[in-house]
C-alpha cells in the first residue's frame, strides 16, 4: 500500500524528556513541523531545543483562550509547578490551537491515557494520536477490562472484579483470592501503587499505601486484589490497529527483569516463547484490541508462569506507546511512532499479519538517575558531562541506539520520573545483542548525576540473565547474592584488582581543580586543558622532605577514602590510608578532548573522563604551610566503563561527621541513645503514621516521603520511643533528620546516625517510568510484606 509523504504538517508533542525527543525525531524525518510544550523548569530542556516551536505551559488556564507562548511578554501567568502544566488539558490544547497543530501526540505518562485530552482534542478539531475514548476508559479500569476480555475467551488471573470495594471488603475478599496477593490500583499503570502482601497481617498497611499512591498519581484510589503467581515471567504483545478494521501484532517483548514492579531491562523476542505460543499470544492480544474497537499502537500485558511458558493470563492493556517500544522496532523494522501518526490520520496499515517478520534480537536497558548503593533511591543534580558514545537515536539507529532526553547542562530534579535514557542494542542473536548492549553502557558517560549504569552491566553479566532464565523476582535475588556490587556509590568504587584507580584519579582531579582549574566556580568542571602550571602547590620545602597533601574523599555510601599526595597531579606519589604508595599522574588527553584525561597508576595508563562540581580551593594560611583540600565539592570519574562520584571533605567536614556519630551514640540524660532517621532523598512528606512519644518496633514506618511520583518509607532502625521532626506536606532535603528514635542505653549496641540505606523487608523502595515521560515510568514503592517484584504487572514505564 502507498503511504502519503506526511500524514500531518504540524504535530504538538504533549510530553517532555526522552519520549518527547523520540517523537520529535520521527516528525523531523517525515518533514512534519514539531511543537514542544514546557514548564518553566524545562525552558532550556533538550526537547525544547530540538522542536521547531516551543510553547510555555501556563500555571493556570490562559485568559480568553489565549496561550502563553515562550516570548517573555509582560503579564505572563505566575510560574507553574513542575508537573502541573503537563497535566493541564486546556493549556495543551490551547497551545496546539495557537501554533496551528493538526494533531497532538501524548507520548507516554502525563496525559497519554487521559480520556479528557482525547475529548478536548475532538472538540477543538484536533486529532488525538491514540485510541478512542471508549478503549481508554475501558482498559483504564482494570476490573472492567478483565471482565471484558474474559468474555472474549482470554484467560485472566483470579482476583476481585469490583473496583469500588472498601478496605474492610478487600480484607474479607483476600481469603478467597489467597496469599500471597497483589494490591493494584484500578486506574493507572507503570507499576505505581502496586504492593505485595504476603500475609493477612500485612494487608491493611498495604491497602493504605496503595490508596495513597493511587489517589495522588491517578486521582482514583480504587483498588483490586490479584493472586500472586510464583516466579512469573512478564511478557507483552505489541498491537497495531487502523480505522479500517485491520488489527495486527508485532510479536512479544520479555519484560521480566523488574525492580519494585518497574521494568529495568526488556527484550524482543522473549527467549521463552516459541513460534506456536507466539501465535496464540498474538491472537489473544488482537482479540483484546478488537473487543474495544482499538485504534493505534497498544500493548497487551500477559503473565507467564516460569515453569510453563506455553500458558499465559491477561494482566492489562496499556493504551499508549510503551517505553520499551524500541526493541520491537529493531526486530520488525517498523517505526511505531510513524505508524501511530498514519493510523491517526486515517491511513490503512501498509502491511498485513503475514508480512510481519522478526529479525535477530534486541535488548533495552533503562538508564535511571538513581543511587544503587542507597537502595536505588532517585538521584538529582546537574549533568556536567554527557557522552552518547556516538550512538544515534530513533528506529533508524542500529545496531546501537540511545534514546535520551538529556544533554550536558541538563538539571535532573525530583519533580519527574528518573529515567534519563534508554540504551538499546540489536544482534543476529541474543548473545550478540547482550554483548553490544554491555559495550554501549560502558561507553556512555553521564557525570554530575548518579546513575544505575554500573548495576545494569553487572545484571547483564549474571548467568541466569545470559541464559534467559528470567522471572520478575530475579533482580531481587540478584541483589542479595551478587558478591561485589559496583558502580557509583557502591562499597568499592570499581571491581577487580584496579579498584584504586577511580579513587586515585578522583584525588588528582580534586587537586588539579583546587590548584587553579575552572572548578573554582560553583558547579564548574575541570577541562582536560586546565592542568595547573609550574607554580602549583606540590609540597616542596627547602632542605626538607616534600610535605604530603591530605585528600579525604567520601564515596556514594559515605565511606571515607583518605589519601596523601606528594608532588603535582602530573607527577605524584599517592598513598591511600593503610596501603602502599603508588606512583600516579594525571595528564590531558592527547587529542585535547575536554574532560578526558590520561591517568597512570603504577605504570598502567587509562583514559578517564572526569569532572568537578562545587567549590574547591586551598585555604590561605601561614607562609609555606600546606593545608588539606577544602570543600564542599564533588569529583566524578568514569574509568573502565564505570562511573563513580566522591565528595571532597575538608578537615572541618570530616570532624563534623565524627561529632555527629559520637553525639548519636552518646546516651542522653534520660539514659537512652538517640538514633536519627534521615531522608534518603529530597521530596514531600506524604504521611507521618506515628506521633511523638509512641513506642515503635524495629521496621515500623515513621515517615513516608514522596519523590518522582513514588513513595519511600523511612523506618525505625530499632525498638524505641519516636520523636517526629517533619509534618505531612513538608518539603525535606536529602539527609534531613525526619525522626529520632530513643532506646535504653546498651553497652553492646551503640546507636549510630543512619539513613535507611537498606530498607527492611517491609519497605520496597523506589520508582520508573511511564509516568512522566521518561521515566514517565518510575520507583519507590510503598510498604510491602514481600520484596519480590510483582509478577503481574508492570505497565510500561
Amino acid at each position: 500500500m502507498s503511504r502519503s509523504p506526511r500524514p500531518f504538517t504540524t504535530v504538538l508533542v504533549a510530553n517532555r524528556g526522552e519520549i518527547a525527543c523520540r517523537v520529535i525525531g520521527t516528525l523531523r524525518r517525515l518533514g512534519i513541523r514539531s511543537v514542544a510544550v514546557h514548564s518553566d523548569a524545562d525552558a532550556g530542556a533538550r526537547h525544547v531545543r530540538e522542536a521547531d516551536v516551543a510553547v510555555r505551559l501556563p500555571s493556570r488556564p490562559a485568559v480568553s483562550g489565549r496561550s502563553a507562548l515562550s516570548n517573555g511578554e509582560k503579564g505572563a501567568e505566575r510560574p507553574l509547578t513542575a508537573r502541573t502544566g503537563y497535566l493541564d488539558v486546556r493549556a495543551v490544547v490551547d497551545a496546539a490551537v495557537a501554533t496551528g497543530a493538526q494533531a497532538i501526540h501524548p507520548g507516554y505518562g502525563f496525559l497519554a491515557e487521559n480520556p479528557a485530552l482525547a475529548q478536548a482534542c475532538e472538540r477543538a478539531g484536533i486529532v488525538f494520536v491514540g485510541p478512542g475514548v471508549r478503549a481508554m476508559t475501558t482498559m483504564a479500569d482494570k476490573v472492567t477490562a478483565k471482565r471484558l476480555v474474559a468474555g472474549h475467551g482470554v484467560p485472566v488471573l483470579p482476583g476481585t472484579l469490583d473496583g469500588g470495594l472498601s478496605d474492610a471488603e478487600l480484607l474479607a475478599a483476600a481469603a478467597d483470592v489467597g496469599f500471597p496477593l497483589l494490591v493494584k490500583p484500578v486506574a493507572g499503570g507503570g507499576g505505581k501503587g502496586m504492593v505485595v502482601a504476603g500475609s493477612a497481617d500485612r494487608l491493611a498497611e498495604a491497602l493504605a499505601s496503595a490508596r495513597r499512591v493511587a489517589a495522588s498519581s491517578f486521582g482514583d484510589d480504587g483498588l483490586l486484589l490479584e493472586r500472586l503467581v510464583d516466579r512469573p515471567r512478564h511478557v507483552e504483545v505489541q498491537v497495531l490497529a487502523d480505522t479500517h478494521g485491520t488489527v495486527v501484532h508485532l510479536g512479544e517483548r520479555e519484560c521480566s527483569l523488574q525492580r519494585r514492579h518497574q521494568k529495568v531491562v526488556e527484550e524482543a523476542p522473549s527467549p521463552a516463547v516459541d513460534a506456536e505460543t507466539r501465535a496464540r499470544m498474538g491472537e489473544a492480544a488482537c482479540a483484546v484490541a478488537r473487543s474495544v474497537g482499538y485504534v493505534g499502537a497498544g500493548t497487551v500485558e500477559l503473565l507467564v508462569p516460569a515453569d510453563d511458558p506455553t500458558s499465559f493470563s491477561f494482566i492489562e492493556m496499556n493504551t499508549r506507546l510503551q517505553v520499551e517500544h524500541p526493541v520491537t522496532e529493531l526486530v520488525t523494522g517498523v517505526d511505531l511512532v510513524e505508524a501511530q501518526l498514519r493510523v491517526a490520520a486515517g491511513e490503512p496499515l501498509w502491511f498485513a499479519q503475514d508480512d510481519v517478520r522478526l529479525t535477530g534480537h534486541a535488548v533495552e536497558a533503562r538508564v535511571y538517575a538513581e543511587t544503587p548503593a542507597r537502595g536505588f533511591l532517585p538521584a538529582t543534580g546537574q549533568v556536567l558531562v554527557y557522552d552518547d558514545a556516538g550512538a544515534a537515536a530513533g528506529p533508524g539507529a542500529s545496531p546501537r541506539r540511545l534514546d535520551s532526553g538529556i544533554a550536558a547542562g541538563s538539571v535532573v530534579t525530583g519533580d519527574y520520573d528518573p529515567m534519563l535514557a534508554k540504551a538499546v542494542a540489536h544482534g543476529t542473536d541474543r548473545a550478540e545483542a547482550l554483548a553490544r548492549l554491555d559495550g554501549l553502557l560502558g561507553d556512555v558517560v553521564v557525570l554530575g548525576v548518579e546513575t544505575n549504569v554500573g548495576f545494569l552491566r553487572d545484571l547483564l553479566a549474571d548467568d541466569a540473565v545470559r541464559a534467559g532464565r528470567l522471572d520478575t523476582g530475579l533482580i531481587d535475588r540478584f541483589l542479595t547474592t551478587r558478591p561485589e556490587p559496583s558502580g557509583p556509590g557502591a562499597p568499592g568504587p570499581a571491581r577487580g584488582p584496579d579498584s584504586s584507580v577511580p579513587v586515585v584519579a578522583a584525588a588528582l582531579l580534586a587537586l588539579a581543580a583546587a590548584d587553579g582549574g575552572p572548578a573554582g566556580a560553583p558547579r564548574g568542571a575541570v577541562a582536560a586543558s586546565e592542568v595547573p602550571g609550574p607554580w602549583a602547590q606540590d609540597g616542596w620545602r627547602l632542605n626538607a622532605p616534600p610535605a604530603p597533601r591530605r585528600v579525604v574523599l567520601a564515596d556514594g555510601t559515605g565511606a571515607p577514602h583518605v589519601l596523601s599526595v606528594v608532588g603535582t597531579p602530573e607527577a605524584a606519589v599517592v598513598t591511600p590510608e593503610g596501603a602502599e604508595p603508588v606512583s600516579a599522574s594525571l595528564r590531558p588527553d592527547a587529542a585535547g578532548t575536554a574532560h578526558r584525561w590520561s591517568v597512570t597508576v603504577d605504570a598502567v595508563t587509562r583514559t578517564v573522563v572526569g569532572a568537578v562540581s562545587g567549590r574547591l580551593a586551598l585555604p590561605a594560611g601561614e607562609k609555606g604551610a600546606r593545608r588539606p583540600l577544602t570543600g564542599p565539592g564533588e569529583v566524578w570519574v568514569h574509568v573502565d566503563g564505570r562511573s563513580s562520584s566522591f565528595t571532597v571533605l575538608d578537615r572541618s567536614a570530616a570532624a563534623a561527621r565524627q561529632r555527629e556519630e559520637r553525639a548519636a551514640a552518646t546516651p542522653t540524660a534520660r539514659g537512652a541513645a538517640t538514633t536519627q532517621v534521615r531522608a534518603d532523598m529530597p521530596g514531600t512528606v506524604a504521611a507521618v503514621p506515628v506521633s511523638d512519644g509512641d513506642h515503635v518496633l524495629a521496621g515500623a514506618t515513621l515517615v513516608v516521603v514522596e519523590a518522582m511520583k513514588m513513595e519511600h518509607a523511612l523506618v525505625a532502625p530499632h525498638d524505641g520511643v519516636v520523636g517526629t521532626r517533619v509534618r505531612p506536606g513538608e518539603q525535606v532535603r536529602l539527609d534531613q533528620v525526619a525522626a529520632v528514635v530513643e532506646r535504653a542505653a546498651d553497652p553492646d549496641d551503640a546507636a549510630t546516625d543512619i539513613t535507611t540505606d537498606t530498607p527492611p523487608e517491609n519497605v520496597p523502595a523506589h520508582p520508573p517510568a511511564d509516568s512522566a515521560g521518561p521515566a514517565a515510568e518510575a520507583h519507590p514503592a510503598p510498604v510491602t510484606a514481600q520484596t519480590e517484584a510483582d509478577p503481574a504487572t508492570t505497565g510500561a514505564t
